[in-house]
């Protein structure tokens, strides 16, 4: 989910004209786009392990999006800082209102 909420958020602003940092907790998604792409594309999409890249799919898709305009930064969740607690806030609602819409 954390790839998707990401590649969702680039699609909605793209095309990317102006710088965009993209603040996150999840380090899969931050080391993914900041180390491991690079390594995984040129390695036929295998990982240090040899074994497929699990989300090649969206990790492609994010590739695709990324441009040299958008900054990948991580932030320890949970930790006080405004937009991850926002979008924590945002994220759990959401979820409530999806169970409450099943529940139904």
């Amino acid at each position: 989910m954390e790839l998707i909420a990401v590649v969702e958020a680039i699609k909605a602003i793209s095309p990317v004209t102006a710088p965009v940092t993209i603040i996150s907790d999840s380090q899969y998604v931050i080391n993914g786009m900041t180390t491991w792409l690079r390594g995984w594309k040129a390695k036929g999409w295998r990982n240090a392990a040899k074994a497929p890249v699990k989300n090649q799919d969206l990790w492609e898709i994010l590739d695709s999006l990324n441009t040299p305009l958008i900054t990948w930064t991580w932030v320890k969740g949970h930790a006080g800082n405004e937009w991850n607690e926002r979008a924590d806030v945002l994220a759990n609602t959401a979820a409530q209102q999806a169970a409450n819409l099943n529940a139904a």
